[in-house]
C-alpha cells in the first residue's frame, strides 16, 4: 500500500528539509506526502515528479489537518524538521502536533539525523504500517476506561 507521510519543515528549516529530501527522494517515490504552506510549495517546485499535496500553511491550520490525519490513521509517518531557536506564532498547535504523533505511535523525526535513522531502518515501511489500521476509537476507548 502507498505510503501517506506528512513533511513540514520550519522556515529556518525549509532548505535543509529539501536537501534532506534530495538525498532520499527515491524513499519517498511511491508515496503520497502531505506538506504545509510554503514548505509544500517549495518541495512542489524542487521534486515535481512526487506525489505531494500542500495543505494549509501551518500557522492557518495545515498543522491541523495533519493532525487530524494522524487521529483517523491516514498519516503513516512524520518528518517534521522544527527550529528550537525562533519563536514560532502557531508553538501550541506544533505542541498538539507533535503529541499526536506521539500518542498514534506515528513515527515522527523533528531533526535531520532523526530522519537519516527513521528513513534508512530497512523496516521503515513495515513500522509504519502496521500502525495504519490503528483505530482511534479503541484508543479514545482505553482511555476513557482506564482504571485511576
Amino acid at each position: 500500500m502507498t505510503l501517506s507521510i506528512g513533511l513540514v519543515a520550519h522556515d529556518r528549516r525549509k532548505r535543509e528539509m529539501a536537501e534532506w529530501l534530495e538525498t532520499h527522494k527515491h524513499q519517498f517515490a511511491d508515496a503520497r506526502i502531505f506538506a504545509t504552506g510554503t514548505t509544500g510549495r517549495v518541495l512542489l517546485e524542487r521534486f515535481p515528479n512526487l506525489n505531494i499535496v500542500p495543505l494549509k500553511s501551518g500557522p492557518f491550520g495545515g498543522d491541523q489537518q495533519l493532525g487530524s490525519m494522524i487521529a483517523h490513521g491516514e498519516l503513516q509517518a512524520m518528518f517534521f524538521f522544527t527550529d528550537p531557536m525562533t519563536p514560532q506564532p502557531h508553538d501550541v498547535d506544533v505542541r498538539a502536533l507533535i503529541r499526536l504523533a506521539n500518542m498514534y505511535e506515528v513515527p515522527i523525526a523533528c531533526n535531520r539525523s532523526t530522519a537519516d535513522l527513521l528513513i534508512s531502518n530497512p523496516k521503515f515501511e513495515e513500522i509504519c504500517e502496521q500502525y495504519r489500521g490503528h483505530s482511534p476509537e479503541q484508543a479514545f476507548a482505553d482511555y476513557t476506561n482506564r482504571k485511576l
